[in-house]
């Protein structure tokens, strides 16, 4: 009998109390030993990885950071970009009992520190120098900090800080131990339990300092095995992981989901090669923001513009077919035959190779959640025939609760619940989520737990609403409803969701509460307003320089105007201003995960907020920005303040 299916037999009848991430581990190196499980490309060359193998790192892993001290419930912080060895040693301290928690890589020095100390972090595991270097400085105000593991050796081989090791060096001495002791390894296998917390993942901290979330193992794999049931996975998919190790969606996709169905995980080079290598890999399940289907939607428009005549001819030939078929199909329509044969010309000539460049030629599940998705967007990748969908979830209930079935997906709806996860509105208009998916509690935060998870049910925080069909639509954030001095009701978000679908606006922050009326502060996205000023012969120099041009004003004001028409009078923009910067989460005003804090933008942008509603046309504004070193300076820039079309110039 293999070693692994003797420790199973060993631990009893308790089937579910062995229903855990590292069982699971086992049970593919033992069915499917030899098949690849994770690839990573390094210098060129995808360098692969066998669920044998995978079990092998793990547990030597493991054993490694068991002689460094690593006990169970301890936290070990883990930061830097997607890299086997850093899932390595995530699963090997999930094997000890010990309790994995991401940090973002891009994460200051401050942030860094607040999770050290919160969590009383005594074992790290980090990517590189840049990372280690910043987790040795805060050695001295975190002196509980004893071991930092390294995987990439660039800059610190044979030059390594006390207490810094190689993940090399680490799994070279787990794997003695586990050549001197031979029952070490079906010890380990058998230490944890359905109900140990598997990985400590953190809200986004948009009015405070974010709350620990505890995912345990059967969470996670009832969340991962609900959306399998549905449809939402098949077993054998290629998965590419470049999301943030920080983020619930990458734990759940390339950890639980992955070893649950035995996925093949493929890890780009770095961040800058992701296009190139999702491309070569072209995975079969892809999910990612809207915000970045908006970018990708954008690069497509941008290379058709700059290409030859007949593939733009082409394009535009086709393009507008498919969206209209696809935009009928939605509604129940079935397209003519001779809608069909065009539609099968166009994906020879020019869908089918958008697609291969895009890297989603196999794509035969594709998600996008997080936020609204802007109906242009939604339709133009499902007219491309990739099958998007919108699904809703929170690293509350493990990311996955609801999802639109393939054969009902309507523009504005997220679905419908997973098998077993339940839904209901309660009379606030609050969306309630209960299921085997549901985190018990946040981290030392009885209080907030308390608020959050009342009779089994976990008050999301958001509004929405059911339809007769039962398909949810979700509206905003509860606490994000607030109230003009008219006392009219509004969501920010909502509004700026409209706003941001526009390829033009990479954020905007909607101001009102408690005044007269709406006014808003923008942050115009970069290359495609670039493009377009390019375009039209509008010359620049800078961001700020561009956000300031007369035309991109007019281009903002009718985007402005275009919107107001769909919004109730009292909840309608009159002024907005064109910022001269984005917001930078290293300035605090918004999170890794690019959601807004508000409460920090009213503070830095005072000033201008003021001289909006001060009915003033420009203002001399001095903000305060911070670089990726931790010091400060100063921007200052003369921004002009435009006043909104009346929207009754503009048809809805």
């Amino acid at each position: 009998m293999p070693r692994e299916d003797a420790a199973m037999a060993r631990a009893g009848g308790d089937a579910a109390a062995h229903d855990h991430l590292i069982a699971t581990l086992a049970a593919n190196a033992r069915t499917h030993g030899r098949e690849i499980a994770m690839r990573e490309r390094d210098r060129g060359i995808w360098q692969e990885t066998s669920w044998q193998a995978y079990l092998e790192q793990v547990l030597a892993a493991a054993a490694g950071l068991e002689q460094l001290g690593v006990a169970p419930h301890d936290k070990v912080l883990v930061v830097g970009d997607n890299r086997p060895a850093l899932y390595f040693g995530m699963l090997g301290a999930i094997t000890l009992r010990a309790v994995p928690s991401p940090a973002y890589p891009d994460f200051t020095p401050e942030q860094l520190l607040g999770q050290l100390q919160r969590e009383g972090v005594r074992f790290a595991i980090a990517e590189d120098q840049e990372q280690v270097d910043k987790l040795v400085a805060l050695r001295a105000q975190h002196p509980g900090l004893q071991w930092i593991v390294y995987d990439d050796p660039r800059g610190l081989a044979g030059h390594e800080p006390e207490c810094v090791m190689a993940f090399t060096e680490l799994a070279r001495r787990g794997r003695e131990r586990l050549q001197a002791a031979p029952g070490l390894r079906d010890d380990l296998l058998q230490r944890p339990r359905a109900d140990d917390v598997a990985i400590l993942l953190h809200s986004s901290g948009t009015t405070g300092a974010p709350k620990g979330i505890p995912l345990k193992h059967r969470h996670v794999l009832s969340a991962v095995r609900s959306a399998a049931q549905a449809g939402y996975f098949d077993r054998g998919e290629t998965h590419m992981a470049y999301m943030p190790i920080a983020w619930v969606g990458d734990f759940i996709f390339t950890v639980a989901a992955a070893l649950a169905l035995q996925f093949s995980v493929n890890i780009p080079e770095k961040q800058e090669t992701v296009q190139r290598d999702l491309r070569e890999i072209a995975p079969t399940v892809y999910f990612t923001s809207p915000r970045a289907w908006s970018t990708m939607l954008t690069r497509v428009q941008v290379g058709i513009a700059e290409s030859t005549p007949l593939k733009r001819w082409l394009y535009e030939r086709f393009m507008p077919l498919a969206i209209d078929i696809e935009r009928a199909r939605l509604k129940g329509q079935q397209p003519s035959a001779g809608q069909r044969f065009m539609r099968a010309i166009g994906e020879l000539l020019v869908f089918g190779p958008i697609k291969d460049q895009l890297g989603l030629s196999r794509a035969h599940h594709a998600y996008t959640a997080g936020e609204a998705i802007g109906e242009e967007i939604f339709l133009f990748f499902r007219a491309l025939g990739l099958p998007l969908r919108q699904f809703y979830g929170q690293t509350e209930n493990s990311a996955l609760c609801a999802a639109q079935d393939a054969d009902t997906v309507k523009l504005h709806t997220v679905g419908k619940p997973f098998p077993g996860m339940e839904l209901r509105i309660s009379d606030t208009g609050e969306i309630l989520v209960r299921g085997g998916n549901v985190f018990d509690g946040y981290f030392d935060d009885d209080d907030a737990t308390a608020q959050s998870l009342q009779d089994s049910w976990l008050h999301t925080g958001d509004a929405g609403y059911l339809e007769d069909d039962g398909q949810l639509v979700v509206l905003g954030r509860v606490s994000e409803v607030v109230y003009t001095n008219a006392r009219q009701r509004f969501i920010p978000t909502f509004i700026e969701n409209q706003l941001k679908f526009s390829p033009y606006v990479k954020d905007v922050c909607v101001l009102g509460d408690g005044r007269d009326w709406l006014a808003a502060l923008v942050a115009i996205d970069w290359e495609a307003v670039g493009h377009w000023a390019q375009e039209h012969g509008v010359a620049y120099t800078s961001f700020s320089d561009l956000s300031q041009q007369a035309g991109v004003y007019e281009l903002m004001a009718e985007l402005f105007a275009s919107v107001n028409a769909k919004l109730p009078e009292g909840t309608r923009i009159r002024r907005f201003v064109n910022l001269h910067k984005e917001f930078d989460p290293d300035d605090g005003e918004v999170t890794r995960t690019r959601k807004l804090r508000r409460n920090v933008i009213a503070e830095h942008y005072a000033d201008i907020i003021e001289a909006i509603y001060a009915g003033r046309d420009a203002i001399e504004s001095v903000a305060q920005i911070t670089y990726e070193t931790g010091e400060s300076g100063v921007l200052k820039r003369h921004l002009a303040i435009r006043d909104v079309p009346a929207a009754a110039k503009v048809n809805p």
